[in-house]
């Protein structure tokens, strides 16, 4: 897998934890301001999900990372 195609996958996966970690600090806190902002890290954590699924898919696609089985190799 190419160092950059790395550095961008793992840096969605930071920001969908980022997001994540957003709407659960507004859930805690409980007001009605935060109800709004919870909906929001909400939406942006779904949004980056997708397209992380999408940048997945189109690097198999294209043949930059392949799959494997889960049989060990002998």
């Amino acid at each position: 897998m190419p160092p950059l195609f790395r550095l961008l996958v793992l840096l969605s996966l930071g920001a969908i934890i980022a997001s994540l970690g957003s709407g659960l600090f507004h859930l805690a806190r409980g007001t009605r301001e935060d109800s709004g902002k919870m909906v929001r890290a909400l939406t942006i954590r779904i949004t980056l999900s997708i397209a992380l699924f999408a940048l997945l898919m189109l690097a198999w696609y294209a043949g930059l990372i392949t799959p494997h089985g889960l049989v060990p190799r002998h």
